[in-house]
């Protein structure tokens, strides 16, 4: 039973990877800890809960990896996504910090699985749980509570007591009543704001009202809301997310990663005029696959179709929901509502531009297109094989880059540049520090893992002094 009377050294708001780590972090430096999960317990764990994997640097092979990933190619990889929107000073520690996670991470008892290949292209970069997210927040749950770390479930922060930059109290409310809560330091590891859908429409407009959630529906921004608002200095662009495009039949929240589809670069996608808008053989899928919520947000009542033949069908991971099939173009948009000649003309224009090449499927081939608009610069096959499949995507938003602004010690910077006194970040709510725009497959557990153990040995010397 949680003592809330008691005042701790540590106190933190989340209860998701970053938290997880500053937690652990903290109690192993001595002090004592106290996280408060907003979500029910069977909820816990934000949107850690539905990842595979994390993106580390390592200089050689390992167990579970097939070869190095030295910092400086990280880097290259963040910077191309990020198109240069990204605090190289932040962005470069958090690669240097994340050589020693492998090893920390396994301390706290997680485990991974060995690499693996295909379409994913992550075998040498990314780190992949046994048993998924899942598994790895019931790890680090075991190593915190067994450390002596306090948890409290069905506890969201309401309020929060700052003066001058120095943060006093978090008000807690527990079902039907609330309770005052004393730290010496506060870790906010709680997540952005995508859960939230009246903010997003501050952003957004209508169009918000068609997003899709992959995680958790507790990530409302109540904390961040809290902060910015008491002078923490913001980051980030509010429209700027990480957001895939999902199966269209997905549920509204919590729908995670089964839900996602990999097979863009594999055929073509169209909105709802039977129209391509975007090159889908740009790179290679993990280092893409996130700009596609945003580019399926901006068509027509925010969906799109991902069109494909039976040559395909078996080289990409499938959604939970199976494909949508047919034996001709024609009757395949007519299951899907499209107008059935503009598919059919969409489909032919396409074949008729693709140039001859060695399509290979796990690398950039330089398989392309030639005369059209928007081109596609790999893995251009005509389609032209029957059965013929689609699949139906809207936007899946993950996590929102609006957040506090950081230094190296993971420290909240206040809106008049100074540091706090005693505040840290750590995880989606600072995440717009390194990831000003786009993405790459495993970067968000990343910043939480280094950041979340980084503020938290912060946090438990803060409290010290």
């Amino acid at each position: 039973m949680t003592d809330f009377s008691r005042k701790y050294d540590v106190l933190i708001a989340g209860g998701g990877n970053a938290a997880l780590c500053a937690a652990i972090s903290a109690r192993r430096a001595g002090a004592s800890v106290l996280v408060l999960e907003a979500a029910p317990k069977f909820y816990r764990g934000g949107n850690t809960r539905h990842t595979r994997n994390m993106r580390c640097a390592h200089d050689s092979a390992t167990d579970t990896l097939t070869g190095p990933y030295p910092e400086e190619e990280f880097w290259n990889d963040l910077l191309r996504v990020t198109e240069g929107e990204t605090n190289e000073e932040l962005a470069r520690h958090m690669i240097h910090e994340s050589k020693e996670m492998l090893v920390w991470i396994r301390e706290q008892g997680v485990r991974f699985q060995p690499s693996l290949g295909g379409t994913l292209s992550l075998g040498r970069t990314n780190s992949f749980f046994l048993g998924g997210g899942r598994a790895m927040l019931n790890a680090l749950y075991l190593t915190a509570e067994g450390l002596g770390v306090d948890v409290a479930y069905d506890a969201e922060v309401v309020d929060l007591d700052i003066e001058h930059s120095f943060f006093k109290s978090a008000t807690v409310r527990l079902g039907t009543e609330h309770r005052t809560v004393h730290a010496g330091t506060l870790v906010a590891a709680c997540g952005g704001f995508e859960s939230n859908i009246g903010w997003l429409k501050e952003y957004w407009g209508p169009p918000a009202e068609n997003f899709l959630i992959r995680g958790t529906r507790y990530n409302q921004g109540g904390v961040l809301k809290l902060l910015l608002a008491k002078g923490v200095d913001r980051i980030g662009d509010p429209t700027q997310c990480h957001a895939v495009a999902i199966d269209a039949r997905a549920p509204k929240y919590d729908g995670g990663i089964i839900t996602r589809l990999d097979c863009v670069v594999l055929g073509i996608v169209v909105n709802e005029q039977a129209q391509r808008f975007y090159d889908e053989g740009e790179d290679v899928w993990p280092k893409r696959y996130a700009i596609w919520g945003r580019l399926v947000a901006g068509q027509p009542n925010q969906i799109a179709y991902i069109v494909f033949d039976a040559k395909s069908l078996k080289l990409f991971m499938p959604s939970c929901f199976p494909a949508i099939e047919a034996p001709s173009v024609r009757e395949l948009a007519g299951k899907v509502g499209l107008d059935p000649s503009a598919l059919e003309q969409t489909v032919a224009t396409f074949n008729a531009a693709v140039q001859p090449g060695h399509f290979d499927h796990t690398q950039l081939d330089n398989c392309r297109t030639e005369g059209l608009t928007p081109q596609k610069s790999n893995w251009a096959r005509r389609i032209d094989t029957p059965p013929y499949y689609v699949y139906p995507v809207r936007p899946g938003i993950t996590f929102t880059y609006l957040g506090t602004r950081v230094d190296k010690h993971a420290r909240m910077l206040m809106a008049d540049g100074k540091p706090a006194a005693n505040m840290f970040a750590a995880g989606e709510i600072m995440a717009g520090n390194v990831l000003g725009r786009g993405y790459a497959a495993g970067v968000g557990m990343t910043i939480g893992s280094v950041f979340g153990r980084i503020a938290g040995r912060e946090a438990a010397i803060n409290a010290r002094n």
